[in-house]
């Protein structure tokens, strides 16, 4: 396939150089924009809504929780597919698939009458989503220049940041007067438009190339993700159905395999998830600080709704207005942090960032039933300019280190670990909360007293995790100037 995957891969390269292909750039990468702040702004409202829902629904936080696990885990198994289609479909029909899913999936939320099937509309959101994403980074790396990369990648952050942000506090302000299911009636209409939108305007900036999908890969990731992170949720849970150690081994043997597929596949270009993007030693650190970094931003969303609302009593309008100035400040450092990036590279950026979000975290380990609520206020805002340290220099680098007929593949391979140690995150946190609570209260402390415990327990954990992201900062380097280098032998 080398002849005609070089041909297809040249026909893609990046006409950003002319002027008459400048507004169709534009065009495009703000049509997705636009929609993924769609998709990105509904991720998150729900992180609000987990104790409103527990007491509607009549759930479990373990249960609940499913509802942010269940969209994580369909994403990280969606992802992988997008690399087959980023290559084999035109950008248009991509666009179309995704924000169709989304708005079905918005929209079967909305009439949900219980939790299986409210989780059920949520995996066909995720759906939509998870295609979404990988094609907006795909996209971007193929149109914008090595070194206007970081600037731009700053300038998305605004909407990956403002999006979160904003959902918590928007889905408070509804819990606070509204049903739940206005959170999805609302979103609705914005997702429809953005579909519309694209519709009319959406144009076509890729080649397909013929690329065969591993039917057997995909069976494989969804047994590998899904046991993983069903296993990681069910751990220290005594009600749970079957024991957690069984799915985590399912799916640890199914990861097993599936890599081992995947670099048989690659040799003849069939592979669903392309590895040699391995072969960077950048891509492979900044993936290694990425999954970490997920795992505490996802971690930390569900549990400090959790424990500001069910600790401290907050109500959901205060839980989502406590959450907003953080969002707000990283949405607007992206574009600063990206300028310092194509200054600086991404060093001087990642050691900090990620030793703000530490240290929080660490801090985080400190909190009880009477803390009040103004440090965890300060800490969230700290963190959160960590976190845009972090994000816009990750994303940048790792897949300006993998070379452009990999790039598919990379945004792949990225939201794809992105997905899965989110997931992971949420599951371990709530499962240590869980165990370490259900053990206090059955002792005989105060119901409380006993989930603040459990809820520092998690961070504890996720502190410790954290200190290995603080180590691999230091060994990530800017890429090459030029570019990626010339293809990886097949």
């Amino acid at each position: 396939m080398s002849t005609e995957s070089a041909v297809a891969i040249d026909e893609t390269a990046p006409p950003a150089a002319a002027p008459s292909f400048a507004s169709r750039n534009g065009l495009v990468i703000n049509i997705l924009l636009v929609s993924a702040f769609v998709v990105i702004l509904n991720e998150t409202v729900m992180s609000v809504a987990l104790p409103r829902l527990m007491a509607s629904l009549d759930v479990s936080a373990s249960a609940a929780q499913w509802l942010t696990t269940a969209f994580l885990l369909t994403m990280a198994v969606v992802i992988p597919i997008t690399g087959f289609l980023l290559q084999r479909l035109h950008t248009r029909p991509v666009f179309l698939a995704a924000m169709t899913l989304f708005s079905l999936g918005t929209l079967l939320a909305a009439l949900a009458p219980g939790l299986p099937l409210l989780i059920a509309a949520r995996v066909v959101q995720a759906s939509g989503t998870a295609i979404m994403m990988p094609l907006l980074m795909t996209t971007v790396m193929t149109l914008v220049p090595p070194e206007s990369r970081g600037k731009t990648m700053g300038n998305i952050s605004i909407v990956m940041s403002v999006a979160p942000a904003i959902g918590p506090t928007i889905s408070g302000i509804i819990l606070n007067y509204l049903d739940w299911r206005w959170m999805f009636i609302l979103v609705l209409p914005i997702a429809l438009a953005a579909l519309v939108l694209g519709a009319r305007r959406m144009v076509n900036v890729t080649t397909p190339k013929a690329v065969p999908l591993d039917v057997l890969s995909v069976v494989l990731s969804a047994f590998a993700f899904g046991g993983i992170v069903y296993g990681l949720s069910n751990t220290g849970v005594p009600d749970a159905p079957i024991p957690g150690w069984i799915p985590l081994l399912v799916g640890i043997v199914a990861m097993a395999i599936f890599l081992t597929r995947q670099i048989v596949l690659q040799r003849h270009d069939g592979a669903l998830l392309d590895l040699r993007t391995f072969r960077s030693k950048n891509f492979s650190i900044s993936i290694i600080m990425m999954a970490i970094a997920m795992m505490a931003l996802f971690g930390t969303i569900v549990l400090l709704p959790i424990y500001l609302q069910n600790v401290l009593g907050l109500s959901t309008l205060q839980t989502g207005l406590m959450l907003l100035p953080g969002g707000l400040l990283m949405g607007l450092l992206g574009p600063q942090v990206g300028k310092l990036y194509d200054r600086f590279g991404p060093t001087v950026l990642l050691v900090p960032g990620m030793a703000l979000v530490s240290a929080v975290i660490w801090a985080m380990t400190l909190l009880g039933p009477d803390t009040w609520f103004g440090y965890i206020l300060a800490g969230h805002i700290v963190m959160s300019v960590g976190f845009a340290f972090l994000f816009t220099p990750l994303f940048t680098v790792s897949l300006s280190s993998v070379p452009p007929n990999l790039y598919s593949h990379g945004s792949a391979v990225l939201g794809s670990i992105q997905q899965v140690a989110g997931a992971a995150g949420v599951a371990l946190f709530v499962a240590l909360m869980t165990a370490r609570s259900t053990s206090l209260a059955a002792s005989g402390v105060a119901p409380q007293a006993a989930l603040s415990s459990g809820i520092t327990a998690a961070f504890l954990c996720g502190a410790v995790i954290s200190l290995l992201a603080v180590v691999a900062a230091f060994f990530v380097r800017r890429a090459p100037a030029s570019g990626p280098g010339p293809a990886m032998g097949h």
